[in-house]
């Protein structure tokens, strides 16, 4: 009996050491690369939990058509980094030229509304490339219950790798700029800090700002970021904080804010405001060909 006992016994810390060891193995595997992903993650997790709610939803009126399209443009593919294929709508500077405007679509998705204002940029800048990414890799919403849905569904790590893809694929000696709207305000700034020093500006409008300070001060461009004192996301109390958080970490930032609700400078957008638009896109323009 004894002989029994011991081997039980013998054989519950056997299988207590293999679980201990097995869980400290998993352990071991956590890097310091895992952690600083995750760190890098905040904001982007942040907004994508903000928008997969009824409230944030609420501020997205259904857009209307999109009318005079140009179409200067074609859809392309390149290759991101985890190995897949990514989309973009492609106008190419007339003449060779090292320069890159990457556009970055609103929630709603690469619409046509988007592909207009890739158009007016590009025929506006003169010689840039322009390049207008597909976040959601071919789905587009066309109300604001499908885009919140778009937005739950989302893989934040697989658009980090379409903005890493998008950077490569302007080549090694790029210079780039970038411009988006409400999502794609958030991730134009997120694409200046992952462009690094081929970043050489960022164009905001009333994106969710990065609050963490250690990735503002990877910033290597100037910022223009333009909101609505109407808006809740971004609030102007956010929008206060970015300015005291990029003037903490020693970044060049230029906000003009205007007396205008969520998407006042999209002409889509019911809500749209046609003279706060006018003003914060010729901003939006002198800022680019003054770092250009």
């Amino acid at each position: 009996m004894k002989k029994v006992f011991y081997f039980l016994a013998i054989m519950l810390v056997a299988a207590s050491w293999i679980s201990w060891n097995k869980k400290m193995s998993i352990r071991e595997k956590i890097t310091k690369e895992d952690i600083v992903e995750c760190y890098n993650m905040e904001a982007l997790n942040a907004y994508q939990l903000e928008a997969s709610q009824t409230a944030f939803a609420s501020l997205h009126i259904t857009p209307k058509k999109a009318d005079n399209l140009q179409q200067l443009g074609k859809m392309i593919t390149f290759q991101a980094p985890d190995g897949k294929d990514a989309n973009a709508y492609f106008i190419p500077a007339k003449k060779k030229s090292n320069k890159w405007l990457i556009v970055i679509q609103e929630w709603w998705g690469l619409n046509d509304n988007i592909k207009n204002e890739a158009d007016k940029y590009f025929t506006d800048l003169g010689n840039m490339n322009v390049l207008a990414v597909d976040m959601y890799d071919g789905k587009v919403a066309a109300t604001p219950d499908s885009a919140m849905k778009l937005m739950r569904g989302a893989d934040m790590t697989r658009m980090v790798a379409i903005i890493k893809g998008a950077i490569e694929h302007t080549g090694k000696d790029a210079s780039i700029y970038s411009v988006g709207w409400c999502f794609g305000g958030m991730w134009s700034l997120q694409t200046a800090i992952l462009a690094e020093s081929k970043a050489k500006g960022s164009i905001m409008f009333y994106g969710r700002p990065e609050s963490n300070l250690e990735k503002l001060k990877t910033l290597q461009c100037d910022i223009i970021g333009f909101f609505g004192n109407k808006d809740q996301s971004p609030s102007p109390a956010m929008v206060n904080e970015f300015e005291k958080n990029m003037q903490a970490t020693g970044k060049k930032l230029d906000t003009y804010k205007y007396d205008a609700g969520h998407g006042f400078a999209n002409p889509s957008n019911p809500s749209f405001n046609a003279e706060a638009a006018a003003d914060a896109y010729k901003k939006a323009i002198a800022f680019l060909k003054s770092h250009s």
